[in-house]
C-alpha cells in the first residue's frame, strides 16, 4: 500500500510552526501575549490571533523553523506583500548542513518571479488571490530542518507563514530537496541560460519555473532545453524540441485570434502574460513552469541542464537571443547540500 494513500494510517506525528507557535511542540498553538496583532486584540486578549505574523527587518535573517529529529514538511504556506517576493530570499537547510540547498526568492519559489500576482494551480505549487503563496514539495530530513527569510531590501517585511510538517517517519531512502535560482539578464549572444551546474551526486530532477522577459520583437522560445546527465559532456541526453513545447505548449503559445494564450494545469503551465502597456510596461514578460512529479529525470553521478533562448531572423534562419530569463531548478539529491550559485544581490533580483 503506497505511503500517498489518504486512508493510510501511519505512526507520525504532525507539527505545524506558525507566529502562532514558533515551536510546533503540542499544545503551545495560540498562546502568545505580544505580536502583530496585540494592539487589533487588545480587548480579547490570549488566544485571539495576538501573533499571526512577523516582521523581517531591512538586512535582517530570521529562522521561520527550526526543527529536530527525522521527518518531513509537507507544505509551506507563505504571504507578504508583492513588493518583497523578489528582495525576501527563502532558505532551507537539512540536517546540520552550513549550505543551504534551497536558496531562492520567496516569489520565484512561487512561480512569482515578477513581483505581480498570477493564479497558478498545479499539484506542487497553488497560488492564489491575492498572493497565497504554497508549497506541496516534499522536504524530508533526517536530522533537522531550519527554514529561514532574509530581507535584502530597504524596508521591513510582514510575513506570515505556516509550515507544516511530519516526525517519525523513515527517511533513510529519501532525497533532499534543492532549489536554485539563476539570472541571465540579458543573455549573452551565443550563450545558453544555465539551469543546473557542478551538481554531483545521485537525484531526480522535478521541476522547471521560469521567468521570461523579452527583449526584442518576435518570437522567443525556439530554443531547446537540454539535460546533461551522469557522465555527459558536449552533447547531452535528453535534447527538447522547443520551449513552448517542453512547457507543454505548441505554436508559440498562440490561440489564433487570442494570442499568447495562458493556462494553469497539475504539471505545467503558461500562467503569467505581462503585456505592453503603451507606457512603462513596454516588454512582455511570462511565467512558465513544468513539475516532473510523474517524469522525474533520474541522475546517477551528476546532472548539467540548460536552455537556448531563440528567435527567428530573415531569411528563415535562426536569431540567438539577449532576453532576461530567470530560472528555478528543483531537484532531489542525496546529499543534503550542494555546490550553490552565488547568492543575488538585491540589484541583481531587481525587475527592470
Amino acid at each position: 500500500m503506497s505511503d500517498h494513500d489518504i486512508a493510510r494510517l501511519r505512526a507520525v506525528t504532525t507539527r505545524s510552526i506558525s507566529p502562532e507557535n514558533p515551536t510546533g511542540a503540542p499544545g503551545r498553538g495560540g498562546r502568545a501575549t505580544a505580536g502583530t496583532g496585540a494592539e487589533p486584540g487588545r480587548e480579547l486578549g490570549q488566544g485571539w490571533k495576538i501573533s499571526p505574523s512577523v516582521v523581517v527587518g531591512a538586512h535582517e535573517t530570521i529562522d521561520l523553523a527550526a526543527i529536530e529529529g527525522c521527518g518531513r514538511i509537507t507544505h509551506v504556506w507563505m504571504t507578504t506583500h508583492p513588493d518583497h517576493w523578489r528582495s525576501l530570499l527563502l532558505r532551507a537547510y537539512w540536517d546540520d548542513a552550513d549550505t543551504p540547498a534551497v536558496e531562492v526568492p520567496v516569489g520565484d519559489f512561487f512561480g512569482q518571479g515578477w513581483g505581480r500576482f498570477a493564479q497558478l494551480s498545479s499539484t506542487m505549487i497553488a497560488v492564489n488571490p491575492h498572493g497565497s503563496l504554497n508549497s506541496y514539495w516534499p522536504m524530508p530530513f533526517r536530522s533537522a530542518a531550519r527554514i529561514t527569510v532574509e530581507n535584502l531590501g530597504e524596508t521591513p517585511a510582514v510575513v506570515y507563514y505556516q509550515i507544516t510538517y511530519d516526525l517519525g517517519a523513515d527517511e533513510a531512502g529519501s532525497g533532499y530537496l534543492h532549489a536554485q535560482w539563476r539570472r541571465s539578464h540579458p543573455l549573452q549572444a551565443g550563450a545558453v541560460h544555465p539551469l543546473l551546474e557542478g551538481v554531483r551526486g545521485a537525484g531526480q530532477y522535478v521541476g522547471t519555473y521560469l521567468a521570461w522577459g523579452v527583449n526584442s520583437r518576435g518570437w522567443w522560445g525556439e530554443g531547446e532545453i537540454k539535460y546533461y546527465l551522469d557522465e555527459d559532456r558536449d552533447f547531452p541526453t535528453i535534447c527538447g524540441t522547443g520551449t513552448e513545447d517542453y512547457f507543454g505548449g505548441a505554436w508559440n503559445f498562440d490561440v489564433p485570434g487570442q494570442g499568447y494564450t495562458s493556462y494553469t494545469t497539475p504539471y505545467l503551465g503558461l500562467h503569467q502574460i505581462i503585456r505592453p502597456d503603451g507606457l512603462y510596461e513596454s516588454q512582455q514578460r511570462f511565467g512558465m513552469y513544468r513539475w516532473h512529479v510523474p517524469d522525474p529525470i533520474r541522475f546517477a553521478t551528476g546532472i548539467r541542464v540548460d536552455i537556448q533562448a531563440l528567435g527567428w531572423r530573415s531569411g528563415h534562419r535562426y536569431l540567438p537571443r539577449h532576453d532576461d530569463i530567470a530560472s528555478t531548478a528543483l531537484f532531489y539529491l542525496d546529499a543534503p547540500s550542494s555546490t550553490p550559485p552565488v547568492t543575488p544581490t538585491l540589484d541583481g533580483l531587481e525587475t527592470l
